[in-house]
């Protein structure tokens, strides 16, 4: 009796070890996913490029499951993808990805890069401090609902204050 009394401990042992693990795990491909979208937003220096590409930055997100494989919408070049599970961005809560590009001309005023808008908790110096050094235009105070309305999307957002970031050539000409 003794003896299987030390396997089930062994077993538990082993289970809460496991899942040690595995939480480690998934807050390092978090981690993962952040640095991927910032360097997304990240300007290289002496240019109005990025440093990151942001298609491969949105499919880490797609492939975590935490956003749909397909946008939310598509409007005027960009797409839309909303968070469908809790994500951090500087501290933020991760509510909306974009990402403006042209996959044929059809007109003007295509301006390629990604935006991102965020759930405030706290103090947004960080995010201005970001947009100030990578010449990405911060926006705080945004109105998340109607913004999203203007492109057709309904989305049921928490209560509270947003934020947005856009790190776009045009944002980086200016």
């Amino acid at each position: 009796m003794k003896m299987n009394s030390i396997h089930i401990v062994y077993k538990i042992l082993a289970s809460a070890l496991l899942a040690v693990v595995a939480a480690h795990g998934t807050a390092s491909e978090k981690q993962d996913l952040e640095r991927g979208l910032t360097h997304a937003m990240r300007l290289k220096r002496g240019t109005a490029g990025r440093i990151g590409d942001s298609g491969k930055a949105i499919q880490a997100y797609m492939r975590e499951g935490l956003i749909s494989q397909r946008p939310n919408q598509r409007a005027d070049y960009t797409d839309y993808y909303l968070l469908r599970k809790p994500a951090k961005f500087m501290g933020h809560e991760l509510m909306v990805i974009e990402e403006e590009y042209m996959s044929r001309y059809v007109g003007c005023c295509v301006s390629p890069g990604i935006g991102i808008s965020v759930k405030v908790a706290g103090s947004t110096r960080n995010l201005q401090k970001f947009a100030d050094e990578n010449k990405c235009t911060f926006t705080d105070h945004v109105d998340l609902h109607n913004e999203l309305g203007q492109v057709s999307i309904k989305a049921k957002l928490p209560h509270g204050d947003f934020a947005s970031l856009s790190c776009r050539e045009r944002d980086a000409s200016r």
